[in-house]
């Protein structure tokens, strides 16, 4: 039996249940193979067509297992059906047709909306390599890869009432659609795609154990679905790896994503459904997330990239919740991962909507490129008029393990004057960095900004060497440590604007008296702080 069919029956026996069921499917027709469907998998024909055949043959029997064989698909938009699986064997690798040269044959964008509070890359899914729209019971599995080589990084910005541009649809008394397809930008992408999976309401996901190559905007983006499992996914991009926006009951267990250019692990709670929906009951753990070049994770270099972002502080790669937060956040665990060589983990609220009850720990993170932990709250306010500023509050950080981080950016919480952030704790933190700040550092005063976008790194250079926080209601601070490899003029903890602080078992390298400064603070209660040998 060959190398291929082994693999292939393997695979298949994991979804039936039994070798002996997958031999039978296999040779009975129980399995639709595209190639009898009529995919070539020479890397030349555009075999989305065969694809799509084949999935709609499984759907017309009530589901069932898809089969890509070992071969190179060329391939447009591939459309997922109620209760079909995608199977993926060894050597399978679906690519994305690029538009320039195969011509603009993605399914055209579906989702206009008379405010649009999120890019043209968030709010629509039928431009994708693969993606499915109100689905239950689907999959993509198997060792095989989608190779986003055709797929755009890039698309057009929101549209909404703060906009200057803005323009009113219904007042217009026209179509979302009409409108939006009068800017030659919108229409230009008409065609063309820029994710390698899609999903929108769709119940009861299984996406397991393939690889993403060069994924385009977006690897894997979900809105409104629940009861998903994304598992053993291996992503190497330059844009975002996993996006889960406004899902419930989501597990984002043992990926790998590799995304020196945007961000490899996010959630969100955007306007892409067109009402609010809470981003709750998630699960990301045992992940693995960096920011080398693209493609040094595939081929084992992790060669380090030259990206400089607009901000100046280079790579991303990471963990992060809060992008968008129209609907808020809630019962959200990040744990045991580990984060090397991107940004640190970053959460909170700036477009209104409450987080709370948010867990981060077990994690790892080596050469953050700027603050490891951080907690911000801002009023950017990118929702429907009328929204209130949001809510942050009850947000642990438990047994986290920091070192190589950048002097320059602490760990901290950021709030504002009417949004407190309420109710954060850090436990067991331990943080090592270079440390060198002077006592012109220490007597900074950072930018304060209400109106303002999740990134942080407007503060710049903090005066604090281990934490930092700003408008915080009772924060607790617990046996951490923070260490610094030379000396630093900035005292570990500063602190301002905090009502109601807990400092106990606290190792720096200050002495009692000068480890924590706290300014228009109140209720700041310290208990054993010592000073590192």
């Amino acid at each position: 039996m060959s190398l291929d069919r082994r693999s292939t029956l393997g695979l298949l026996a994991m979804l039936l249940g039994s070798p002996a069921y997958a031999e039978a499917a296999l040779e009975h027709g129980g399995i639709e193979d595209i190639r009898k469907h009529g995919a070539r998998g020479d890397g030349r024909t555009i075999d989305s067509p065969a694809i799509n055949r084949a999935v709609k043959a499984a759907a017309k029997r009530g589901g069932g297992v898809v089969l890509v064989p070992p071969g190179r698909y060329l391939s447009f938009s591939i459309r997922l059906l109620d209760n079909v699986t995608l199977a993926l064997a060894a050597g399978a690798v679906i690519e994305a047709a690029n538009p320039d040269l195969h011509g603009r044959n993605y399914d055209p964008p579906e989702n206009y909306l008379e405010e649009q509070f999120q890019d043209f890359g968030i709010t629509h899914v039928h431009n994708s390599l693969i993606y499915a729209d109100g689905a239950s019971n689907i999959g993509v599995v198997g060792p095989g890869m989608l190779h986003g080589l055709g797929l755009d990084r890039e698309g057009p910005g929101d549209h909404w009432w703060q906009r200057k541009t803005w323009q009113s649809a219904k007042a217009l008394g026209i179509t979302p659609k009409e409108l939006m397809l009068r800017n030659p930008q919108e229409t230009a992408q008409v065609g063309r795609a820029n994710k390698t999976v899609g999903l929108m309401n769709c119940r009861n996901v299984r996406l397991q154990d393939f690889t993403i190559l060069q994924a385009g905007h977006f690897g894997i983006i979900a809105h409104g679905c629940s009861n998903m499992a994304v598992e053993g996914i291996v992503i190497d991009t330059d844009r975002d790896g996993i996006d889960i926006d406004c899902c419930r009951d989501v597990r984002v267990v043992n990926c790998t994503v590799n995304a020196p250019k945007d961000d490899a692990i996010v959630l969100k709670s955007s306007g892409a459904l067109g009402r609010k929906v809470v981003c709750e009951d998630i699960l990301v753990q045992g992940c693995k997330t960096s920011g080398y070049l693209m493609g040094s994770l595939l081929d084992g270099s992790y060669r380090l990239s030259d990206y400089g972002s607009p901000d100046g502080n280079g790579v991303l790669g990471r963990i992060k919740m809060g992008t968008e937060t129209v609907g808020g956040f809630r019962n959200v665990r990040i744990a045991d991962c580990i984060c090397t060589n991107s940004r640190g983990i970053l959460i909170g609220i700036v477009d209104g909507g409450t987080m709370e009850d948010v867990s981060v720990s077990g994690i790892t993170l080596r050469d953050p490129v700027n603050h490891p932990l951080f907690v911000h709250h801002g009023a950017r306010m990118r929702a429907p008029k009328g929204t209130p500023v949001g809510k942050i509050r009850r947000i642990r950080f438990e047994d986290v393990q920091v070192s190589g981080g950048d002097w320059r950016e602490p760990c901290g919480v950021e709030g504002f004057a009417d949004g407190p952030i309420e109710d954060v704790t850090f436990h067991g933190v331990e943080v090592h960095s270079a440390g060198g700040g002077t006592a012109a550092d220490a007597a900074r005063e950072p930018e304060y900004r209400r109106e303002t976008s999740l990134e942080v790194s407007y503060l710049k250079t903090l005066p604090a060497s281990g934490f930092w926080a700003r408008h915080a209601r009772r924060l607790t601070i617990k046996d951490c440590r923070f260490s610094v490899e030379k000396p630093d003029a900035r005292p570990t903890v500063a602190l301002r604007n905090v009502e109601g602080a807990i400092i106990d078992g606290l190792l720096s390298d200050k002495p009692r008296e000068t480890a924590i400064v706290a300014k228009d603070s109140s209720g700041i209660a310290t208990g054993d702080i010592r000073m590192l040998a």
